[in-house]
Protein backbone atom coordinates (compact mmCIF):
# COMPACT_ATOMS: atom_id res chain seq x y z
CA UNK A 1 0.00 0.00 0.00
CA UNK A 2 1.39 3.89 -1.12
CA UNK A 3 2.07 5.85 1.86
CA UNK A 4 -0.22 8.79 2.15
CA UNK A 5 0.44 11.90 0.54
CA UNK A 6 1.94 14.60 2.83
CA UNK A 7 -0.88 16.79 4.50
CA UNK A 8 -0.83 19.72 5.86
CA UNK A 9 -3.55 21.02 7.89
CA UNK A 10 -4.24 25.15 8.30
CA UNK A 11 -7.10 25.69 9.68
CA UNK A 12 -9.50 23.21 11.88
CA UNK A 13 -12.87 24.00 13.32
CA UNK A 14 -15.13 21.55 15.43
CA UNK A 15 -18.93 22.36 16.62
CA UNK A 16 -19.74 22.21 13.61
CA UNK A 17 -23.10 20.70 12.50
CA UNK A 18 -25.31 19.38 9.70
CA UNK A 19 -29.25 19.74 10.21
CA UNK A 20 -30.93 16.89 9.10
CA UNK A 21 -34.33 15.45 8.68
CA UNK A 22 -34.74 11.97 10.55
CA UNK A 23 -38.02 9.75 9.65
CA UNK A 24 -37.47 7.96 12.88
CA UNK A 25 -37.71 11.48 14.52
CA UNK A 26 -40.98 12.10 12.70
CA UNK A 27 -39.27 14.56 10.27
CA UNK A 28 -37.54 16.43 13.16
CA UNK A 29 -34.12 17.90 12.53
CA UNK A 30 -31.54 15.73 13.97
CA UNK A 31 -27.65 17.13 14.16
CA UNK A 32 -24.92 15.59 12.70
CA UNK A 33 -21.72 16.67 14.72
CA UNK A 34 -18.32 17.32 12.76
CA UNK A 35 -15.40 19.21 12.40
CA UNK A 36 -14.06 21.44 9.23
CA UNK A 37 -10.85 21.68 8.06
CA UNK A 38 -8.79 23.23 5.55
CA UNK A 39 -5.75 20.99 4.54
CA UNK A 40 -2.99 21.32 1.95
CA UNK A 41 -2.64 17.85 -0.44
CA UNK A 42 -0.16 17.65 -2.84
CA UNK A 43 0.04 21.35 -3.12
CA UNK A 44 -3.62 21.42 -3.58
CA UNK A 45 -5.94 23.03 -1.20
CA UNK A 46 -8.89 21.12 0.21
CA UNK A 47 -11.10 21.66 2.45
CA UNK A 48 -12.98 19.02 4.22
CA UNK A 49 -16.14 17.72 6.44
CA UNK A 50 -15.89 14.96 8.85
CA UNK A 51 -18.46 13.69 11.21
CA UNK A 52 -17.25 12.88 14.72
CA UNK A 53 -18.90 9.72 14.41
CA UNK A 54 -17.47 8.51 11.07
CA UNK A 55 -14.07 7.65 12.01
CA UNK A 56 -12.86 4.46 9.46
CA UNK A 57 -16.89 4.10 7.42
CA UNK A 58 -16.97 5.36 3.89
CA UNK A 59 -20.41 3.85 3.06
CA UNK A 60 -21.24 7.31 2.47
CA UNK A 61 -18.83 9.67 2.04
CA UNK A 62 -18.28 12.32 -0.94
CA UNK A 63 -14.94 12.99 -2.06
CA UNK A 64 -13.02 13.80 -5.30
CA UNK A 65 -11.57 11.21 -7.49
CA UNK A 66 -7.62 11.24 -7.77
CA UNK A 67 -8.35 12.33 -11.87
CA UNK A 68 -10.56 14.60 -11.99
CA UNK A 69 -11.70 17.92 -9.58
CA UNK A 70 -15.54 16.83 -9.42
CA UNK A 71 -17.13 15.67 -6.36
CA UNK A 72 -19.13 12.18 -6.57
CA UNK A 73 -20.78 10.63 -3.91
CA UNK A 74 -19.99 6.60 -3.15
CA UNK A 75 -22.17 3.94 -1.82
CA UNK A 76 -21.23 0.57 -0.59
CA UNK A 77 -23.42 -2.04 -1.81
CA UNK A 78 -24.00 -4.52 0.18
CA UNK A 79 -23.25 -7.21 -2.25
CA UNK A 80 -19.68 -6.05 -2.52
CA UNK A 81 -16.62 -7.69 -0.30
CA UNK A 82 -13.32 -5.40 -0.14
CA UNK A 83 -10.87 -7.00 -2.58
CA UNK A 84 -8.22 -7.19 0.43
CA UNK A 85 -9.15 -6.07 4.51
CA UNK A 86 -8.76 -2.95 5.44
CA UNK A 87 -6.07 -1.84 7.03
CA UNK A 88 -6.24 0.04 10.36
CA UNK A 89 -5.02 3.57 9.33
CA UNK A 90 -3.76 5.98 12.10
CA UNK A 91 -2.80 9.13 9.22
CA UNK A 92 -4.77 12.04 9.16
CA UNK A 93 -5.24 10.37 5.43
CA UNK A 94 -7.71 7.25 7.02
CA UNK A 95 -10.62 8.59 4.88
CA UNK A 96 -9.05 9.28 1.66
CA UNK A 97 -7.22 6.14 2.33
CA UNK A 98 -10.48 4.21 2.30
CA UNK A 99 -11.30 4.86 -1.37
CA UNK A 100 -8.38 3.24 -2.35
CA UNK A 101 -8.57 0.34 -0.39
CA UNK A 102 -12.24 -1.17 -0.95
CA UNK A 103 -14.04 -1.31 -3.83
CA UNK A 104 -17.42 0.53 -4.44
CA UNK A 105 -19.81 0.95 -7.10
CA UNK A 106 -20.41 4.62 -8.11
CA UNK A 107 -24.48 6.05 -6.84
CA UNK A 108 -25.49 7.17 -10.05
CA UNK A 109 -27.06 11.05 -9.94
CA UNK A 110 -30.76 11.80 -10.16
CA UNK A 111 -30.55 13.83 -12.57
CA UNK A 112 -27.12 13.25 -14.41
CA UNK A 113 -24.58 15.66 -12.01
CA UNK A 114 -25.03 18.31 -9.56
CA UNK A 115 -27.27 16.60 -7.28
CA UNK A 116 -26.62 14.28 -4.16
CA UNK A 117 -29.14 11.56 -3.02
CA UNK A 118 -29.08 11.06 0.76
CA UNK A 119 -30.76 7.97 1.54
CA UNK A 120 -30.18 7.16 5.17
CA UNK A 121 -31.72 8.36 7.95
CA UNK A 122 -29.22 10.40 9.67
CA UNK A 123 -26.43 9.97 6.97
CA UNK A 124 -22.79 10.09 8.05
CA UNK A 125 -21.71 12.98 5.46
CA UNK A 126 -18.30 13.53 5.09
CA UNK A 127 -17.10 15.49 1.61
CA UNK A 128 -13.97 17.27 0.83
CA UNK A 129 -13.26 19.40 -2.42
CA UNK A 130 -10.57 21.39 -3.79
CA UNK A 131 -11.15 25.14 -3.28
CA UNK A 132 -10.78 25.75 -7.46
CA UNK A 133 -13.74 23.68 -7.48
CA UNK A 134 -15.69 26.51 -5.45
CA UNK A 135 -18.34 28.60 -7.13
CA UNK A 136 -19.77 30.17 -4.60
CA UNK A 137 -20.97 30.22 -0.49
CA UNK A 138 -24.19 31.14 0.65
CA UNK A 139 -23.65 32.95 4.12
CA UNK A 140 -26.03 33.24 7.23
CA UNK A 141 -24.76 35.23 10.14
CA UNK A 142 -28.04 36.00 12.05
CA UNK A 143 -28.21 33.04 15.17
CA UNK A 144 -26.19 30.48 14.47
CA UNK A 145 -24.44 31.28 11.26
CA UNK A 146 -23.66 28.47 8.57
CA UNK A 147 -22.51 28.53 5.00
CA UNK A 148 -23.33 26.50 2.07
CA UNK A 149 -20.75 25.41 -0.59
CA UNK A 150 -22.20 25.44 -4.44
CA UNK A 151 -19.60 23.79 -6.60
CA UNK A 152 -19.35 25.05 -10.00
CA UNK A 153 -21.20 21.92 -11.23
CA UNK A 154 -24.01 23.05 -9.07
CA UNK A 155 -23.68 20.38 -6.90
CA UNK A 156 -24.93 22.04 -3.72
CA UNK A 157 -23.43 20.72 -0.24
CA UNK A 158 -25.58 20.80 2.83
CA UNK A 159 -25.15 23.22 5.45
CA UNK A 160 -22.49 23.46 7.45
CA UNK A 161 -23.86 25.19 10.94
CA UNK A 162 -21.22 27.06 13.35
CA UNK A 163 -22.72 26.41 16.82
CA UNK A 164 -19.38 27.54 18.41
CA UNK A 165 -18.99 30.46 15.88
CA UNK A 166 -15.87 30.95 13.53
CA UNK A 167 -17.63 31.25 10.13
CA UNK A 168 -15.40 34.07 9.74
CA UNK A 169 -11.94 32.50 10.80
CA UNK A 170 -12.56 30.31 8.43
CA UNK A 171 -13.98 32.76 5.33
CA UNK A 172 -11.02 34.84 6.39
CA UNK A 173 -8.77 31.32 6.50
CA UNK A 174 -10.37 30.58 2.81
CA UNK A 175 -9.43 34.18 1.31
CA UNK A 176 -5.61 33.60 1.30
CA UNK A 177 -6.24 31.09 -1.43
CA UNK A 178 -9.36 32.29 -3.42
CA UNK A 179 -11.02 36.12 -3.81
CA UNK A 180 -14.21 35.92 -2.36
CA UNK A 181 -16.20 39.04 -3.34
CA UNK A 182 -20.06 39.76 -3.09
CA UNK A 183 -22.83 38.34 -5.48
CA UNK A 184 -24.43 41.53 -7.15
CA UNK A 185 -27.73 39.86 -6.85
CA UNK A 186 -27.66 38.24 -3.82
CA UNK A 187 -26.17 39.63 -0.89
CA UNK A 188 -25.90 36.92 1.42
CA UNK A 189 -23.85 34.83 -1.59
CA UNK A 190 -20.14 35.32 -1.90
CA UNK A 191 -18.92 34.08 -5.30
CA UNK A 192 -15.36 32.76 -5.52
CA UNK A 193 -12.36 33.09 -8.19
CA UNK A 194 -8.89 31.76 -8.09
CA UNK A 195 -6.33 34.28 -7.63
CA UNK A 196 -4.65 33.67 -10.95
CA UNK A 197 -7.40 32.84 -13.05
CA UNK A 198 -9.02 36.63 -11.99
CA UNK A 199 -5.48 38.57 -12.57
CA UNK A 200 -5.44 36.47 -15.80
CA UNK A 201 -9.22 37.35 -17.22
CA UNK A 202 -8.55 41.26 -16.15
CA UNK A 203 -5.74 41.02 -18.78
CA UNK A 204 -8.66 39.14 -21.26
CA UNK A 205 -10.71 41.82 -20.71
CA UNK A 206 -8.70 44.38 -21.81
CA UNK A 207 -9.67 45.07 -25.18
CA UNK A 208 -13.63 44.88 -24.02
CA UNK A 209 -15.42 47.76 -25.65
CA UNK A 210 -15.71 49.56 -22.47
CA UNK A 211 -12.28 49.72 -21.96
CA UNK A 212 -10.99 49.96 -25.69
CA UNK A 213 -10.78 53.17 -25.39
CA UNK A 214 -7.99 53.01 -22.90
CA UNK A 215 -5.76 51.71 -25.79
CA UNK A 216 -6.53 54.32 -27.88
CA UNK A 217 -4.93 56.55 -25.55
CA UNK A 218 -2.14 54.46 -24.76
CA UNK A 219 -1.68 53.87 -28.51
CA UNK A 220 -1.67 57.78 -29.28
CA UNK A 221 0.42 58.81 -26.17
CA UNK A 222 1.58 56.12 -24.25
CA UNK A 223 3.50 58.61 -21.62
CA UNK A 224 0.21 60.49 -20.56
CA UNK A 225 -1.93 57.69 -20.82
CA UNK A 226 0.15 55.18 -18.38
CA UNK A 227 0.92 57.97 -15.91
CA UNK A 228 -2.49 59.13 -15.48
CA UNK A 229 -3.96 55.94 -15.42
CA UNK A 230 -1.38 54.44 -13.35
CA UNK A 231 -3.62 55.79 -9.76
CA UNK A 232 -6.45 53.79 -11.64
CA UNK A 233 -4.05 50.12 -12.23
CA UNK A 234 -4.90 47.99 -8.70
CA UNK A 235 -9.05 49.35 -8.72
CA UNK A 236 -9.23 48.21 -12.28
CA UNK A 237 -7.29 44.75 -11.83
CA UNK A 238 -9.86 44.37 -8.43
CA UNK A 239 -12.89 45.50 -10.70
CA UNK A 240 -12.18 43.17 -12.96
CA UNK A 241 -11.90 40.55 -10.41
CA UNK A 242 -15.71 41.13 -9.17
CA UNK A 243 -16.83 41.15 -12.95
CA UNK A 244 -20.22 39.81 -14.12
CA UNK A 245 -21.89 37.13 -12.29
CA UNK A 246 -23.08 36.03 -16.02
CA UNK A 247 -20.48 35.55 -18.70
CA UNK A 248 -19.49 38.31 -20.84
CA UNK A 249 -19.26 37.69 -25.22
CA UNK A 250 -15.24 37.73 -25.35
CA UNK A 251 -13.10 38.22 -28.37
CA UNK A 252 -11.49 35.55 -29.80
CA UNK A 253 -7.74 34.83 -28.07
CA UNK A 254 -6.04 35.06 -31.01
CA UNK A 255 -7.61 38.07 -32.19
CA UNK A 256 -6.73 39.76 -28.56
CA UNK A 257 -3.61 38.62 -27.67
CA UNK A 258 -2.36 40.44 -32.01
CA UNK A 259 -3.99 43.39 -30.63
CA UNK A 260 -2.31 43.69 -27.86
CA UNK A 261 0.49 42.93 -29.38
CA UNK A 262 0.52 45.71 -31.75
CA UNK A 263 -0.32 48.87 -29.30
CA UNK A 264 1.86 47.55 -26.46
CA UNK A 265 5.26 46.28 -27.72
CA UNK A 266 6.71 44.09 -25.26
CA UNK A 267 3.98 41.80 -24.40
CA UNK A 268 3.89 38.72 -24.38
CA UNK A 269 1.41 35.74 -24.15
CA UNK A 270 0.81 32.59 -23.31
CA UNK A 271 -2.30 30.92 -24.96
CA UNK A 272 -1.66 27.16 -23.62
CA UNK A 273 -0.43 27.45 -20.32
CA UNK A 274 -3.78 27.81 -18.43
CA UNK A 275 -6.50 26.50 -21.02
CA UNK A 276 -9.93 28.48 -21.49
CA UNK A 277 -7.64 31.72 -20.66
CA UNK A 278 -4.86 33.69 -21.91
CA UNK A 279 -1.67 34.30 -19.76
CA UNK A 280 0.07 37.56 -19.77
CA UNK A 281 3.38 36.20 -18.88
CA UNK A 282 6.07 39.24 -19.51
CA UNK A 283 4.94 43.28 -19.86
CA UNK A 284 8.07 45.01 -20.65
CA UNK A 285 7.60 48.46 -18.99
CA UNK A 286 10.56 50.32 -20.06
CA UNK A 287 14.03 51.66 -19.06
CA UNK A 288 12.76 53.36 -15.70
CA UNK A 289 12.83 57.73 -15.93
CA UNK A 290 15.27 59.41 -13.93
CA UNK A 291 13.41 61.25 -11.44
CA UNK A 292 15.26 64.52 -9.06
CA UNK A 293 13.66 65.79 -6.45
CA UNK A 294 12.55 68.97 -5.94
CA UNK A 295 13.39 71.73 -2.99
CA UNK A 296 10.72 71.81 0.03
CA UNK A 297 8.18 74.06 0.19
CA UNK A 298 8.85 77.27 2.15
CA UNK A 299 7.32 79.61 4.47
CA UNK A 300 7.57 82.19 1.32
CA UNK A 301 6.09 79.39 -0.94
CA UNK A 302 3.19 78.97 1.18
CA UNK A 303 2.59 82.34 2.20
CA UNK A 304 2.18 82.80 -1.67
CA UNK A 305 -0.41 80.57 -2.29
CA UNK A 306 -2.70 82.76 0.22
CA UNK A 307 -4.97 84.82 -0.59
CA UNK A 308 -5.45 87.95 1.68
CA UNK A 309 -8.59 86.51 4.29
CA UNK A 310 -6.44 83.46 4.25
CA UNK A 311 -7.80 81.26 1.43
CA UNK A 312 -5.63 78.70 0.13
CA UNK A 313 -4.98 79.77 -3.96
CA UNK A 314 -4.25 76.79 -6.76
CA UNK A 315 -3.97 73.85 -4.35
CA UNK A 316 -3.61 71.54 -6.99
CA UNK A 317 -0.47 73.45 -7.77
CA UNK A 318 0.83 73.35 -4.58
CA UNK A 319 0.12 69.68 -3.81
CA UNK A 320 2.79 68.91 -6.94
CA UNK A 321 5.06 71.38 -4.83
CA UNK A 322 4.82 68.78 -1.82
CA UNK A 323 4.67 65.94 -3.61
CA UNK A 324 8.43 66.74 -5.39
CA UNK A 325 10.12 68.08 -2.13
CA UNK A 326 7.86 67.97 0.77
CA UNK A 327 7.55 70.77 3.11
CA UNK A 328 10.41 72.50 5.42
CA UNK A 329 9.52 72.25 8.93
CA UNK A 330 8.46 75.61 9.33
CA UNK A 331 5.28 75.33 7.51
CA UNK A 332 4.58 71.62 8.74
CA UNK A 333 2.54 72.91 11.73
CA UNK A 334 0.07 74.87 9.63
CA UNK A 335 0.23 72.35 6.41
CA UNK A 336 -0.09 68.90 7.64
CA UNK A 337 -3.81 70.74 9.10
CA UNK A 338 -4.84 71.24 5.67
CA UNK A 339 -3.34 67.86 3.65
CA UNK A 340 -4.74 65.79 6.73
CA UNK A 341 -8.42 67.33 6.35
CA UNK A 342 -8.44 69.33 9.79
CA UNK A 343 -8.62 72.42 8.17
CA UNK A 344 -11.00 72.83 4.53
CA UNK A 345 -8.52 74.22 1.81
CA UNK A 346 -11.12 77.00 0.82
CA UNK A 347 -11.73 77.97 4.55
CA UNK A 348 -10.46 81.68 5.91
CA UNK A 349 -8.35 82.71 9.07
CA UNK A 350 -11.94 83.60 10.57
CA UNK A 351 -13.05 80.64 9.90
CA UNK A 352 -10.35 78.24 11.15
CA UNK A 353 -10.27 80.42 14.47
CA UNK A 354 -13.45 79.24 14.98
CA UNK A 355 -13.38 76.02 14.43
CA UNK A 356 -10.86 75.39 16.30
CA UNK A 357 -12.50 76.49 18.97
CA UNK A 358 -15.58 74.35 18.90
CA UNK A 359 -13.12 71.20 18.57
CA UNK A 360 -11.18 72.45 21.59
CA UNK A 361 -14.60 72.34 23.57
CA UNK A 362 -15.61 69.04 22.31
CA UNK A 363 -12.27 67.38 22.63
CA UNK A 364 -12.01 67.82 26.68
CA UNK A 365 -15.98 67.11 26.97
CA UNK A 366 -14.60 63.76 25.72
CA UNK A 367 -11.19 64.12 27.79
CA UNK A 368 -13.53 64.84 30.51
CA UNK A 369 -15.46 61.38 30.27
CA UNK A 370 -12.75 59.27 31.01
CA UNK A 371 -10.67 61.64 33.14
CA UNK A 372 -14.09 61.49 35.52
CA UNK A 373 -14.35 57.44 35.86
CA UNK A 374 -13.02 56.32 39.16
CA UNK A 375 -10.78 53.54 39.97
CA UNK A 376 -14.70 51.78 40.59
CA UNK A 377 -16.41 52.55 37.86
CA UNK A 378 -13.24 51.12 36.05
CA UNK A 379 -12.89 48.08 37.65
CA UNK A 380 -16.49 47.34 35.96
CA UNK A 381 -15.85 48.49 32.66
CA UNK A 382 -12.85 45.74 31.47
CA UNK A 383 -12.99 47.44 28.10
CA UNK A 384 -11.99 50.66 29.25
CA UNK A 385 -9.58 49.24 31.52
CA UNK A 386 -7.61 47.09 28.95
CA UNK A 387 -7.64 50.16 26.63
CA UNK A 388 -5.31 52.37 29.29
CA UNK A 389 -3.63 49.32 29.76
CA UNK A 390 -2.48 48.94 26.21
CA UNK A 391 -1.97 52.77 26.13
CA UNK A 392 0.59 52.90 28.79
CA UNK A 393 2.44 49.97 27.43
CA UNK A 394 2.94 51.43 24.26
CA UNK A 395 3.11 54.79 25.21
CA UNK A 396 6.29 54.44 27.38
CA UNK A 397 8.27 52.34 24.33
CA UNK A 398 7.01 55.03 21.61
CA UNK A 399 10.08 57.16 19.88
CA UNK A 400 11.84 57.35 23.26
CA UNK A 401 15.29 58.12 21.49
CA UNK A 402 13.49 61.40 20.15
CA UNK A 403 14.25 64.37 22.34
CA UNK A 404 10.64 65.15 22.58
CA UNK A 405 9.74 61.97 24.52
CA UNK A 406 12.78 60.93 26.11
CA UNK A 407 13.36 60.60 29.84
CA UNK A 408 10.90 59.76 32.32
CA UNK A 409 7.73 61.88 33.32
CA UNK A 410 8.27 63.44 29.55
CA UNK A 411 5.11 66.13 29.28
CA UNK A 412 5.38 64.62 25.56
CA UNK A 413 4.42 61.27 27.31
CA UNK A 414 1.77 62.56 29.22
CA UNK A 415 -0.12 64.24 25.84
CA UNK A 416 0.53 61.14 23.61
CA UNK A 417 -1.41 58.77 26.40
CA UNK A 418 -4.32 61.49 27.39
CA UNK A 419 -4.83 61.97 23.15
CA UNK A 420 -4.95 58.31 22.63
CA UNK A 421 -7.60 57.86 25.85
CA UNK A 422 -9.54 60.00 24.95
CA UNK A 423 -9.64 58.77 21.10
CA UNK A 424 -11.17 56.15 23.06
CA UNK A 425 -13.76 57.91 24.09
CA UNK A 426 -14.30 59.56 20.33
CA UNK A 427 -14.58 55.93 18.97
CA UNK A 428 -15.00 53.56 21.54
CA UNK A 429 -15.85 50.98 19.49
CA UNK A 430 -12.03 50.52 17.85
CA UNK A 431 -10.71 51.90 20.94
CA UNK A 432 -7.22 51.88 21.26
CA UNK A 433 -5.44 48.75 19.02
CA UNK A 434 -1.62 48.15 19.25
CA UNK A 435 0.58 50.19 16.61
CA UNK A 436 -1.32 53.54 17.20
CA UNK A 437 0.52 55.69 19.18
CA UNK A 438 3.19 55.19 16.08
CA UNK A 439 1.11 57.21 14.11
CA UNK A 440 0.16 59.55 16.85
CA UNK A 441 3.57 60.67 17.82
CA UNK A 442 5.00 62.42 14.67
CA UNK A 443 1.61 64.39 14.89
CA UNK A 444 1.89 65.57 18.24
CA UNK A 445 6.02 66.01 17.55
CA UNK A 446 4.81 68.81 14.57
CA UNK A 447 2.19 70.53 16.00
CA UNK A 448 3.18 70.82 19.63
CA UNK A 449 -0.61 71.34 20.80
CA UNK A 450 -2.76 68.89 22.75
CA UNK A 451 -6.20 69.50 20.89
CA UNK A 452 -4.53 69.94 17.56
CA UNK A 453 -2.85 66.99 16.94
CA UNK A 454 -5.93 65.18 18.08
CA UNK A 455 -8.02 66.92 15.82
CA UNK A 456 -5.40 65.45 12.64
CA UNK A 457 -4.87 61.72 14.19
CA UNK A 458 -8.45 61.63 14.12
CA UNK A 459 -8.20 62.49 10.30
CA UNK A 460 -5.26 60.48 9.72
CA UNK A 461 -7.10 57.21 11.18
CA UNK A 462 -10.09 58.28 9.13
CA UNK A 463 -7.67 57.03 6.61
CA UNK A 464 -6.01 54.05 8.74
CA UNK A 465 -9.28 52.97 10.64
CA UNK A 466 -9.66 49.77 8.42
CA UNK A 467 -5.86 48.58 9.16
CA UNK A 468 -7.05 48.33 13.00
CA UNK A 469 -10.23 46.63 12.82
CA UNK A 470 -10.90 43.35 13.90
CA UNK A 471 -11.23 41.71 11.09
CA UNK A 472 -8.11 43.60 9.35
CA UNK A 473 -10.31 43.66 5.88
CA UNK A 474 -8.15 46.65 5.24
CA UNK A 475 -4.92 45.03 5.50
CA UNK A 476 -5.81 41.86 3.73
CA UNK A 477 -6.59 43.97 0.64
CA UNK A 478 -3.62 45.43 0.46
CA UNK A 479 -1.82 42.71 0.47
CA UNK A 480 -3.77 41.37 -2.40
CA UNK A 481 -3.30 44.73 -4.12
CA UNK A 482 0.38 44.99 -3.30
CA UNK A 483 1.19 40.93 -4.57
CA UNK A 484 -0.58 42.31 -7.56
CA UNK A 485 1.16 45.15 -8.32
CA UNK A 486 4.88 43.35 -7.43
CA UNK A 487 4.10 40.97 -9.78
CA UNK A 488 3.24 43.42 -12.75
CA UNK A 489 6.52 46.04 -12.36
CA UNK A 490 8.79 42.80 -11.29
CA UNK A 491 7.55 38.89 -12.32
CA UNK A 492 10.91 38.11 -11.69
CA UNK A 493 10.98 39.01 -8.45
CA UNK A 494 7.87 37.89 -7.55
CA UNK A 495 8.12 34.64 -8.68
CA UNK A 496 10.78 34.14 -6.67
CA UNK A 497 9.12 35.44 -3.77
CA UNK A 498 6.38 32.78 -4.58
CA UNK A 499 8.51 30.46 -4.53
CA UNK A 500 9.42 30.99 -1.38
CA UNK A 501 5.99 30.81 -0.02
CA UNK A 502 6.21 34.69 0.35
CA UNK A 503 4.22 35.81 -2.87
CA UNK A 504 1.58 36.76 -0.63
CA UNK A 505 4.23 39.04 1.21
CA UNK A 506 3.05 38.53 4.56
CA UNK A 507 6.59 40.34 5.75
CA UNK A 508 5.45 43.75 4.69
CA UNK A 509 2.35 43.87 7.03
CA UNK A 510 4.09 46.43 9.52
CA UNK A 511 5.41 48.91 6.60
CA UNK A 512 1.00 48.95 5.40
CA UNK A 513 -0.02 48.66 8.89
CA UNK A 514 1.80 51.87 10.39
CA UNK A 515 2.31 53.50 7.00
CA UNK A 516 6.89 52.77 7.13
CA UNK A 517 7.06 54.71 10.68
CA UNK A 518 9.60 51.68 12.33
CA UNK A 519 11.24 51.33 8.77
CA UNK A 520 12.85 55.38 8.59
CA UNK A 521 14.18 57.68 10.34
CA UNK A 522 11.98 59.83 12.34
CA UNK A 523 12.44 62.72 9.92
CA UNK A 524 12.43 60.35 7.05
CA UNK A 525 8.72 59.63 8.70
CA UNK A 526 7.79 63.30 7.81
CA UNK A 527 8.96 64.37 4.85
CA UNK A 528 7.07 60.31 3.59
CA UNK A 529 3.72 61.07 4.95
CA UNK A 530 3.63 64.54 3.86
CA UNK A 531 4.06 63.55 0.37
CA UNK A 532 1.74 60.43 0.44
CA UNK A 533 -1.20 63.14 2.20
CA UNK A 534 -1.11 64.97 -1.28
CA UNK A 535 -3.20 62.24 -2.64
CA UNK A 536 -0.39 61.75 -5.65
CA UNK A 537 -0.44 60.36 -7.86
CA UNK A 538 -3.04 58.12 -6.90
CA UNK A 539 -4.89 57.28 -3.34
CA UNK A 540 -2.88 53.76 -3.29
CA UNK A 541 0.81 55.71 -3.54
CA UNK A 542 2.09 53.91 -0.78
CA UNK A 543 1.91 50.44 -2.01
CA UNK A 544 4.52 52.15 -4.60
CA UNK A 545 6.28 52.95 -1.81
CA UNK A 546 6.59 49.50 -1.14
CA UNK A 547 7.65 48.07 -4.50
CA UNK A 548 10.24 50.80 -3.98
CA UNK A 549 11.42 49.44 -0.66
CA UNK A 550 11.10 45.81 -2.15
CA UNK A 551 13.22 47.29 -5.28
CA UNK A 552 16.06 48.52 -3.34
CA UNK A 553 16.30 45.06 -1.24
CA UNK A 554 15.77 42.46 -4.35
CA UNK A 555 19.01 42.09 -5.36
CA UNK A 556 20.64 41.09 -1.45
CA UNK A 557 17.22 38.57 -1.37
CA UNK A 558 17.89 36.95 -4.47
CA UNK A 559 21.09 36.87 -4.51
CA UNK A 560 21.86 35.51 -0.78
CA UNK A 561 19.05 33.01 -2.03
CA UNK A 562 16.84 34.21 0.89
CA UNK A 563 14.34 31.39 2.17
CA UNK A 564 10.52 32.25 4.29
CA UNK A 565 12.15 33.13 7.59
CA UNK A 566 15.02 34.90 6.48
CA UNK A 567 12.37 37.30 4.06
CA UNK A 568 10.27 37.85 6.94
CA UNK A 569 13.26 38.91 8.92
CA UNK A 570 13.99 40.92 5.97
CA UNK A 571 15.22 44.44 7.81
CA UNK A 572 15.38 47.47 5.31
CA UNK A 573 19.13 49.23 4.75
CA UNK A 574 18.55 52.96 6.55
CA UNK A 575 21.07 54.52 4.43
CA UNK A 576 19.34 53.73 1.11
CA UNK A 577 15.84 54.22 2.17
CA UNK A 578 15.77 57.46 2.83
CA UNK A 579 12.45 59.58 2.25
CA UNK A 580 13.94 61.26 -0.61
CA UNK A 581 15.67 57.68 -2.13
CA UNK A 582 11.73 56.17 -2.28
CA UNK A 583 9.96 59.19 -3.40
CA UNK A 584 12.03 59.09 -6.22
CA UNK A 585 12.06 55.38 -6.69
CA UNK A 586 8.15 55.36 -6.65
CA UNK A 587 8.18 58.38 -8.93
CA UNK A 588 10.64 56.41 -11.33
CA UNK A 589 8.13 53.47 -10.69
CA UNK A 590 4.76 55.04 -11.45
CA UNK A 591 6.01 56.43 -14.57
Amino acid sequence: MAAPAATKIILEQDGIFIHSLSARAEDHESLVSGFLRIIQKDGDIMVEYKPLEDAVDPSNMLCAGKDSSSVVEWTHCPGDKPHRPVEPQHSYETEWDMVNTVSFKKKPYANGEGVLNHTHERSKWAFFFNVNDLKSIKVKEEGWSYLVFRLKDDTLLPALHFHQGGSDAFLDCLRRYVLLTECPSDESSLMVCSHSKALSQSFENLLDDTTFGLVQKFKKDPYTTTLGGFSKVTNYIFDAFRGPELEQQQRPAEEVADLLNEVIPGLEINQQEEPGFEVITRIDLGRRPDVERGDPVSAEDWAEHMDSEGRVRNVPHLKKLIFKGGLCHAVRKEAWKFLLGYFPWDSTRDERKNLQKRKTDEYFRMKLQWKSVSEEQEKRNSRLRDYRSLIEKDVNRTDRTNKFYEGPDNPGLILLHDILMTYCMFDFDLGYVQGMSDLLSPILYVMENEVDAFWCFVSFMDQMHQNFEEQMQGMKTQLIQLSTLLRLLDLAFWNYLESQDSGYLYFCFRWLLIRFKRELTFHDVLRLWEVMWTGLPCQNFHLLVCCAILDSEKQKIMEEHYGFNEILKVKLRRLRCSSDYLSTETVSLSE
